[in-house]
């Protein structure tokens, strides 16, 4: 089974930043990294293939590719890669947010 994370601000206090993440703002956000792509279609492949539609801001870690997915407010992304955490917790504090499990 597969460790998933969430990247969120509904634990923040109503202080200065807003309670979600505007895709606007990961648009901005990860343009600004050199790492990261964007893509509205996920292909993940194998002996079959799947595409899964979305906002999906591809991190490139050597050869692989890891989806961090923008979704209802928050950015969800796979922790099966261990490479992925340092990522994702940097991620979260330039954001002002917090990982959840789950």
């Amino acid at each position: 089974m597969s460790q998933r994370y969430r990247i969120t601000r509904t634990l923040q206090e109503n202080g200065n930043s807003e309670q979600t993440i505007t895709l606007e703002e990961c648009k901005r956000y990860f343009a600004s990294k050199p790492d990261f792509s964007y893509t509205s279609v996920f292909t993940v492949k194998g002996s079959t293939s799947m595409s899964i539609e979305g906002d999906f801001f591809m991190w490139s870690c050597g050869n692989k590719k890891i989806p961090f997915r923008h979704y209802q407010g928050d950015i969800y992304v796979s922790g099966t890669d261990k490479a992925v955490i340092p990522k994702m917790i940097e991620v979260a504090g330039e954001l002002g947010a917090d990982v959840l499990e789950g």
